[in-house]
């Protein structure tokens, strides 16, 4: 059984269990997850989209749909009795299953830890409890694991078994006549979306003003509503040059002088592929002083984290405004000593993440899980 509740955990589960497959033809997986589980063959009880949420009080929107999937995923356990559990991310939901797998003597691997080192960073107690393996995808998380006694694998970032660049290229480079194309990476999740886009757009608008001879590229995950995006853009890039990329990623990457992006995972692919980046984030007011009151760390973004210092520029709530994020793009693309810096800075965030091999290195911690004896 797998239970990943956000897009990119549905894409690196899917990830595993091709890996899984690859190496035992006999399993049968089921659980909670989106189309990319779906594809790989895992029979899915929940969609992970009714699921997902941003934010501490965005939860009280899906707070039934939450206790509706918890009591599937806990009815499933008990009727099903899998020979392994494995979590991916999404702690909140993912320890309350694993507990109920560990009353009933279901052996539980967790894939991409929680941010504990971020905030609540007791809950590592809970985890030493109720996890038999812990498979960590950033190299500070093994000692973090280590030090508490909780059996831990360090196995490299899962983005590395994509798409990507032998090393980083560092985005398209402008000649002095060719157009420069910026991208816009609004989120994975429909509300990430919806707070951030319109921002988005009207620092666009800004920057097109300013330079003229710019285009945009609006890149759509597939797990946001394509109903949704089209009702943004209709409202807020009547006056932005774009166009909307529904493939992978990489692709925008490749075409991009610099991104705008949301934080999350989608800013370590930008690391990957060496392109210079500006962060963004805006939450509901009452999340977001939550969240400053819990969370302790120097950096939102996961680049800036792993290098521990800021590489890329960070812009959260109202410092993320369109006149903010237009006048350090433009300070950016005026200043190419800056961005080589930042480049540089990226390589080595790209260094630190490992190499590709996370999917069949945490096959093989499963297959060891079922079948002690074999290894």
């Amino acid at each position: 059984m797998i239970i990943a509740g956000e897009a990119s955990g549905d894409l690196h589960g899917a990830n595993l269990v091709k890996a899984l497959q690859a190496r035992e033809q006999d399993i049968f997986f089921c659980g909670i997850g989106g189309r990319a589980l779906e594809e790989a063959g895992v029979r899915i009880i929940v969609d992970a989209s009714t699921l997902s949420v941003v934010g501490i009080i965005e939860v009280v929107s899906k707070g039934f749909s939450i206790w509706q999937g918890l009591s599937k995923a806990k009815q499933l356990l008990k009727s099903l009795r899998p020979d392994l559990l494995i979590l991916i991310d999404f702690p909140d939901f993912n320890l309350h299953v694993a507990a109920k797998a560990k009353k009933l003597g279901i052996p539980v691997l967790y894939y991409i830890s929680p941010q504990l080192w971020a905030w609540r960073a007791g809950r590592v107690k809970k985890i030493k409890q109720l996890v038999d393996h812990m498979a960590v995808i950033l190299p500070f998380e093994l000692d973090f694991y280590k030090e508490h006694g909780v059996p831990a694998t360090y196995v490299g970032h899962p983005l590395l078994d994509g798409d990507t660049p032998p090393a980083a290229t560092g985005g398209a480079d402008d000649g002095p006549d060719k157009e420069t194309i910026i991208g816009i990476l609004p989120g994975s999740r429909d509300k990430e979306v919806i707070r951030n886009l319109p921002t988005m757009f009207l620092a666009a608008e800004m920057i097109q003003r300013e330079l003229g001879q710019v285009k945009f590229v609006v890149s759509q995950a597939p797990s946001v509503q394509k109903e949704l995006m089209d009702a943004i853009i209709a409202n807020h890039g009547g006056n932005v040059e774009y166009r909307v990329a529904t493939d992978q990623v990489g692709k925008v990457f490749r075409m991009c002088r610099l991104v705008i992006a949301v934080s999350g995972t989608v800013t370590l692919e930008a690391a990957i592929w060496g392109t210079p980046t500006v962060i963004m984030y805006k939450l509901s007011p009452i999340s977001y002083w939550l969240g400053r009151a819990l969370v302790k760390i120097d950096h939102i973004g996961l680049v800036n984290l792993i290098a521990g210092r800021r590489v890329v520029p960070e812009l959260v709530q109202q410092e993320a405004s369109p006149a903010n994020i237009a006048r350090i793009v433009l300070d950016l693309l005026g200043d190419e000593d800056n961005l080589e810096s930042i480049k540089a800075g990226l390589a080595e965030v790209r260094a630190v993440m490992g190499k590709a091999g996370a999917s069949n290195k945490v096959a093989e911690i499963a297959l060891t899980m079922l079948d002690p004896n074999a290894a």
